[in-house]
């Protein structure tokens, strides 16, 4: 990687990721996310999931 992308890297804010075509990524914290908690409920179009936090420090995300 030459030193201009480095630097880019480096500077890069790091609540966005980027992708290939270059597009933002929002990037969120799993502490913020569960907030002391070891699961939380998301509600997508009406169906809840379930991001359950393990005791191996993983997260699992089911329906």
């Amino acid at each position: 990687m030459d030193r201009l992308m480095q630097q880019k890297e480096a500077t890069r804010p790091a609540a966005a990721l980027v992708t290939g075509a270059h597009a933002p990524v929002m990037r969120i914290k799993s502490e913020d996310l569960l907030q002391q908690q070891r699961e939380v409920e998301i509600d997508h179009h009406g169906r809840i999931y379930r991001l359950r936090l393990t005791q191996l420090n993983k997260l699992i995300l089911t329906a």
